[in-house]
């Protein structure tokens, strides 16, 4: 059993809990130096911030654990439960991190997957409803959260100067799963914290995220009771806000639960396959039970029973998020291969539209 220093009431101040406990004892690579068992509350490159449940410690991952987190194409983030060793110089060095029991990452465009958080309970999906209101873009966040494994809460903020919040909420209603609540918010007022009450449980993980300006820091900070999160306002043009948070950051909230602010999310391909998408789109999948073809793709197959039932926006939007998954499932050579066939195709093309008009 893995020989680990830890003060377990003070650690569920910052979210332990049994599962994680389990885990640190199926380790069995023993530290070389006196370790103990922290969590990552923040990191700034090379760098991280640790939490014991009493203060913060700097430190840094041995290259031996950065090079096994890059081979299996992933790395720490905020949120991971990790064994650090401290050397005689008082210096800290991750060396292992303890699987996280859910986790929250995107693809960039390259296929790199890119962690946002891990071990966390609840996502609080933020969007202002002002220019910011986007039913699309909620879409893909409900079914990437809820592919993760992670309960999905949307909250939607500046309701005290949307005019219309109550109509925003009702389509979002129709759109999104049943079960997703949606909650409308003023992220200023104190209410807010009762309005989000039964996700702030002791022990409790929570991650915010969103686009720039729709009230993240704010959120934090209200739920929070402090000024903890640096905020600001948003373009008068577009409504876009500033990317006032730079950095993922875990702070403790009055009565033991956590959340992790995170800066804007200007995209968010999918880390998921395609029965994780499903997942976001459970009605969908429901209906495609009773189409008349048993791989009906919802587009032009007679007996579909999902185009007449499902809006054509977000079936739309469904058969995007597939070919996002698809694509973000394959390597970097089947990538190379399909983009130059899609160039082959459009050539052709082109070709063929010449020889019509005699050039």
């Amino acid at each position: 059993m893995l020989e680990v220093a830890f003060d377990y009431p003070q650690l569920q101040s910052i979210g332990l809990n049994q599962t994680v406990v389990n885990q640190l004892y199926t380790l069995d690579e023993q530290p070389a130096l006196p370790a103990a068992l922290l969590r990552v509350t923040e990191i700034q490159r090379d760098c991280l911030t640790l939490h014991d449940g009493h203060e913060e410690h700097n430190a840094r991952v041995l290259p031996r654990l950065a090079e096994a987190l890059h081979a299996r194409a992933t790395a720490l983030a905020v949120g991971d439960w990790v064994i650090a060793e401290t050397n005689a110089l008082g210096e800290r060095w991750v060396c292992q991190q303890l699987p996280p029991a859910t986790h929250l990452a995107r693809r960039a465009n390259d296929g790199r997957r890119q962690p946002l958080a891990s071990n966390v309970d609840t996502a609080l999906l933020v969007m202002g409803l002002d220019m910011d209101f986007n039913p699309r873009r909620l879409e893909r966040y409900v079914a990437f959260t809820r592919a993760a494994g992670v309960t999905a809460v949307v909250v939607l903020t500046k309701a005290d100067i949307s005019p219309d919040a109550q109509d925003k909420q009702t389509l979002l209603q129709t759109r999104l799963p049943a079960d997703t609540p949606i909650l409308a918010i003023n992220g200023l007022d104190a209410a807010t914290r009762q309005m989000l009450a039964p996700w702030l449980g002791a022990g409790q993980t929570l991650v915010v995220l969103g686009s720039s300006g729709a009230g993240k820091s704010t959120l934090t900070n209200t739920l929070s009771e402090a000024e903890m999160q640096a905020t600001g306002g948003v373009r008068k043009g577009d409504g876009r806000g500033r990317h006032t948070t730079t950095a993922r950051s875990l702070h403790r909230l009055p009565g033991s639960a956590c959340i992790i602010d995170t800066p804007g999310l200007r995209t968010w391909r999918p880390d998921t396959d395609e029965a994780g998408i499903n997942a976001g789109f459970d009605d969908i999948e429901q209906l495609a039970a009773h189409c008349h073809f048993r791989d009906c793709q919802h587009q032009d197959e007679p007996g579909c029973a999902v185009r007449d039932a499902v809006s054509p926006d977000r079936l739309h939007n469904y058969h995007k998020l597939i070919r996002e998954a698809r694509r973000g499932q394959q390597t970097a050579l089947e990538r190379k291969a399909e983009t130059a066939r899609w160039k082959a195709i459009g050539k052709a093309g082109a070709a063929r539209s010449r020889e019509k008009r005699g050039g």
